[in-house]
């Protein structure tokens, strides 16, 4: 059983950044599709508002939750934190800029269900957030 269990925290050790990278892309996407779903569909916001409205609070949760838990860079030195945060804003925007077009085309042209396709939608951006995050925001410094 012990041997199990250090196979267990081995393995959790060697991808402890891809887990907690999808538990916490898992609430990000939650908190995206349920601002927008407050939005859209129960405020009747316009889903193109409704889409930006819900990215700016899910790249908010997203910035804390990936620097102190995913990346665990937990410097709040301002000078690093500043670089981090505008880093990660600037590659939030490249797929923020996906997903709205893709919200554009498929729930404005193509009249899908919006909450739906927010969620198909958020499983792509997860995905390139992740090797953004990984490869340029939080990529810790070889010496």
């Amino acid at each position: 059983m012990e041997k199990k269990m250090k196979t267990l925290t081995d393995l959790f050790e060697k991808y402890k950044s891809i887990i907690t990278y999808v538990f916490f892309g898992g609430l990000t996407t939650a908190v995206n599709v349920t601002v927008y779903y407050i939005c859209y569909d129960i405020t009747e916001i316009d889903n193109i508002p409704s889409t930006v409205i819900a990215w700016v609070a899910a790249v908010a949760f997203a910035f804390v939750t990936n620097k102190l838990f995913v990346f665990e860079s937990k410097s709040w030195r301002a000078k690093k934190a500043v670089k981090e945060a505008v880093n990660f804003v600037l590659c939030r925007v490249g797929t923020g800029i996906i997903e709205t077009a893709l919200m554009y085309i498929f729930v404005d042209r193509l009249e899908f269900n919006g909450t739906a396709t927010k969620l198909a939608v958020n499983i792509i951006v997860i995905v390139l957030n992740y090797i953004a995050s990984k490869l340029f925001i939080f990529a810790a410094k070889k010496s």
